[in-house]
């Protein structure tokens, strides 16, 4: 044909074909309308036709067609509203209609089936129903969900859901006819199933047959319809996932995911499930102040529904000036560098900057930090070195693009589950996923290649792939010409890293090692994606630089599907770091000590800054315990549960001459607080975040503060004012467009343009432009546009097993639970789904301890013991015991090594030396 537009009409009005695009996407293009049932018209859901509720006419052909699946030919002239395509649709919703439970006792009245039989104006009545007997029962076994099969009309929308947008592959059809249905599983109540609880069946539902269970009562019956809407950006993993708080009588009742550019729609089970801790009993509503004369007793615990033991109420005014006082006469005595603030990376950009501009500005000092530190600072650290930016090169998305795709030392599926689903998506259409990890997990069914490496060997396993690339001659030879310094000398480095030397120290077999880089060096876009088995060990900056050096050699960055990604773990974990809540930086990662920078910095606030880089997290802790810093200001961090070897983190807490904290709870962080100043969660405030893509999302208040509580922002405005700063922002976009201008990252980024887009990505080019996706594509911010190469060596962790303490624990996160816990184990449907404290070892250790999985085993290392139910899990290496550190009961961080890497001076949390045995059972006290 010719090169003229090919075009079809809708109801007389001519409209162009798009490739792949149907019928019925084309008439939402003219705003016509058609309804639709097992179709949904959001991103990753391909059409069905099965419940033929959308048909149409097309003339010159005999049936009627679902518009959902049909394409258009060229002249093909399509009828929407025909009285025959209109009886049609009309009967399939009388059809539909006749099986579903009567109005009153509806589960969903206002669900996609019951709006759609009230516009086709459908009566039920006209077909005899299914036997009472046939129908399915309601399944309530899950705590977040409410199963009422009755309502179902098999759509196999919820199918879809789970196995082609989330890919997880829970929920099925079982069952021929008329008894045919859905199930979960082997036909499994949904609670005892597989499912993961991420609710895109529930979001997906047309008919109520699958609900949010804060929505139905008891007996399943619709509790009524939200008040109002909220969007909004998830609080909780540094995915950034956009969703939409629905509120009735100022409480939210549930959480629906938004087109966002990071989730397309999709949730986890955090994001739509874990927001009613803001409505806890354990709230914080009021300020606090330490009894005279209570003294701080390291590891003492403190009911956080009953403070009054060692605290008691005060207003704002008493309980501001009683926190900034005991701060000035600190810094009045003996300097600015005796003081320290913990930021927090659960904020907005803006707290976090206003609280670093606190600490330099009136302080006097950069000791600030925030969980970065315990995070990916090791990452960051060689990212800076390496490329000149610790941002990441390219959004997860990009896995589209890519045909090779590597994932080390992360576990996205329970961590960062929404970035996991574009991963299992991209495997299913043929990407190579190839999953590094000493530990097993759920991507691992989805993977080309599983390398599971021995603990503390990503060295080893890495500059094994990195020689056979060199020997082999795979790198590019002009990428590295052209963008790359030091490749001569950083080759030599590699030559001795043969795979057959490395082999016994790494655990995977030399021909392994071999065709795995052979494929990464070969492939046309390749992407690397890695987590905190990378970044916290003694040794995590040498890996990043590891994995940045395969990245620069091969030429696999800077293009579509390529680049270098180390996941955040925490919302603004980005946004923090970017705003400059870190010692050795000013915003936009500019060095404190660079005389030029400081001096901008100097006019811009007006007051002379301490021109030497501060002290990090472990740092402070540190010199707490030599009485060098002796008052802190910690806002919603939590270093009594975070922090490596909390013996000596709680010693260092209790042993402050003034510590105020800000928070939502007395968290385990508060108990050694002199002040407690109750802040604002998540919902109940505006502000921006940035995520892991670099995407500058807003997050608006959805719910009035509750109690006497206040915005972080007022709190830190009037602290810093008490504290001579003088200060006047009138709102949140007054801080925003002022950190705004001291960071060019953000340059072209506006507060009114994050309010109108909802997400921005940086950089941006214009103001009227979408921002970079990629970036890197002409060279990198560094001297002469060239990334560096930086040799590596083989280092063992800081503390090997022996003969005393024969196995390795190493800790992380659970999907269900997030950071220290102080959040999501106030949210009862998360603490319900994984409420107590588990040691994840395998069947072998079970065998070797004379266990039953479930029973208590005593975990010790040469700094604490914690006693915890055993959980088997067969993904866990013999000789490996796996903590997550979100339970106080048994605090994983009582365990683990302080020993930091020397240039991200990060502890090394994935790995130290432990002791496992088999609990004595515990006496009960008789009555």
């Amino acid at each position: 044909m010719s090169d003229a537009k090919k075009t079809f009409t809708i109801d007389d009005r001519e409209i162009d074909i798009r490739p792949g695009e149907t019928i019925f996407r084309a008439a939402r293009r003219l705003d016509i309308k058609l309804p639709h049932l097992c179709y949904s018209p959001k991103p990753g859901y391909r059409p069905d036709g099965n419940c033929r509720v959308c048909m149409v006419e097309i003339e010159g052909e005999r049936v009627l067609a679902a518009s959902c699946l049909r394409t258009p030919t060229p002249g093909m002239k399509v009828k929407t509203q025909t009285d025959r395509a209109k009886t049609a649709r009309k009967m399939v919703a009388e059809l539909l209609i006749t099986d579903q439970p009567a109005i009153e006792v509806a589960h969903d009245p206002d669900s996609e089936l019951m709006k759609t039989v009230r516009r086709l104006k459908a009566e039920p009545g006209r077909f005899p129903k299914r036997k009472a007997a046939e129908v399915p029962k309601p399944d309530r076994s899950h705590v977040a969900m409410a199963v009422n099969l009755d309502a179902c009309i098999q759509c196999n929308l919820c199918v879809r859901a789970c196995r082609e947008v989330q890919v997880n592959d829970v929920i099925g059809m079982a069952g021929r006819g008329h008894l045919e249905k859905i199930v979960f599983d082997f036909d499994d109540p949904m609670g005892a199933s597989t499912c993961v609880a991420c609710g895109e069946c529930v979001q997906a539902c047309p008919t109520g047959a699958l609900m949010p269970a804060t929505m139905v009562d008891e007996n399943n019956v619709y509790k009524g319809k939200p008040d109002r809407a909220v969007d909004s950006v998830c609080p909780y993993c540094g995915v950034g996932c956009q969703l939409t708080y629905q509120i009735k009588d100022d409480k939210i009742v549930s959480v629906t995911g938004r087109n966002g550019p990071a989730n397309e729609n999709r949730l986890c089970v955090k994001g739509r499930f874990g927001f009613d801790y803001v409505h806890n009993p354990q709230r914080l509503l009021k300020p606090m102040i330490r009894k005279d004369g209570v003294p701080k007793v390291p590891h003492e615990f403190i009911d956080p529904s009953n403070p009054w033991t060692h605290f008691r109420e005060a207003t704002w005014d008493e309980a501001l000036d009683r926190a900034a006082s005991g701060l000035k006469k600190i810094r009045d005595r003996e300097g600015g560098k005796s003081l320290a603030g913990f930021g927090s990376a659960k904020g907005s950009n803006e707290e976090a900057y206003l609280f670093q501009k606190l600490v330099r500005a009136g302080f006097g000092t950069n000791n600030v930090d925030h969980c970065t530190r315990l995070c990916h600072a090791s990452s960051v650290a060689a990212l800076l070195e390496g490329v000149g930016s610790g941002a990441v090169s390219a959004t997860f998305n990009e896995v589209k693009n890519s045909d090779v795709i590597i994932v080390i030392g992360a576990n996205p599926t329970e961590n960062h589950p929404v970035a996991a689903t574009f991963f299992k998506q991209a495997a299913k259409k043929n990407a190579k996923l190839i999953v590094m990890d000493p530990r097993g997990q759920a991507l691992k069914r989805h993977a080309w290649r599983m390398l599971q490496f021995k603990n503390g060997a990503d060295v080893a396993m890495l500059n094994a792939m990195l020689n056979v690339i060199v020997s082999e001659k795979l790198y590019d030879q002009q990428y590295i010409q052209t963008y790359v310094e030091g490749f001569e000398a950083w080759k030599e480095s590699v030559k001795d890293f043969t795979p057959e030397e490395m082999s016994p120290i790494c655990g995977i077999p030399p021909d392994t090692l071999r065709e795995v880089a052979r494929t990464y060096a070969r492939a046309k876009a390749a992407i690397i994606f890695w987590g905190m088995g990378v970044s916290q060990h003694t040794h995590g900056t040498d890996n990043a630089r590891c994995l940045i050096a395969l990245s620069l050699i091969t030429g696999q960055i800077g293009r579509p599907g390529t680049g270098l990604h180390p996941l955040r773990g925490q919302n603004n974990v980005q946004g923090a770091s970017d705003a400059g809540l870190i010692p050795m930086f000013f915003p936009d990662y500019k060095s404190v000590e660079d005389p030029e920078t400081r001096g901008q910095y100097e006019k811009a606030w007006g007051v002379k800054l301490d021109p030497k880089k501060g002290k990090t997290v472990v740092e402070i802790m540190d010199a707490v315990h030599h009485d060098e810093i002796k008052g802190m200001y910690i806002m919603g961090e939590n270093p009594a549960m975070s922090d490596p070897d909390l013996n000596h983190a709680r010693g260092a807490l209790a042993h402050l001459e003034h510590l105020v904290v800000q928070d939502l709870f007395l968290t385990e962080t508060a108990v050694y607080a002199d002040v407690v100043l109750p802040a604002s969660g998540w919902p109940e405030k505006d502000g921006t975040v940035t995520n892991t893509n670099r995407q500058v999302q807003m997050g608006r208040q959805a719910l009035p503060l509750p109690g006497d509580t206040r915005h972080d922002i007022w709190i830190i405005q009037e602290l810093a004012n008490r504290l001579g700063c003088g200060w006047n922002y009138k709102n949140v976009g007054e801080v925003f467009t002022e950190m705004a201008s001291m960071m060019p990252a953000l340059a072209n980024i506006s507060w009114d343009r994050v309010e109108r887009e909802d997400s921005v990505t940086y950089p941006v080019d214009a103001p009227d432009v979408p921002g970079r996706e990629v970036v890197f594509d002409k060279g990198f911010p560094r001297p002469g546009g060239f990334a560096k190469l930086v040799a590596t060596k083989l280092q063992p962790p800081d503390e090997v097993p022996d003969e005393d303490y024969p196995f390795i624990l190493t800790t992380g996160r659970q999907l269900e639970h997030w950071h220290t816990g102080a959040m999501t184990r106030r949210a009862s449907t998360l603490d319900a789904l994984e409420p107590s404290a588990v040691a994840s070892v395998s069947r072998g250790t079970i065998a070797k301890l004379g266990i039953a999985p479930g029973d208590m085993i005593r975990v010790t290392t040469r700094r604490g013991t914690v006693e915890l139910n055993s959980r088997q899990d067969d993904a866990i290496p013999d000789g490996v015991v796996f903590i997550p550190f979100a339970y106080v009961e048994a605090a994983a961080n009582l365990l683990t090594n302080p020993k930091l890497d020397p240039f991200g001076k990060i502890p090394e949390f994935k790995f130290c030396a432990a002791k496992v045995e088999k609990a004595a059972p515990q006496m009960e006290a008789a009555e």
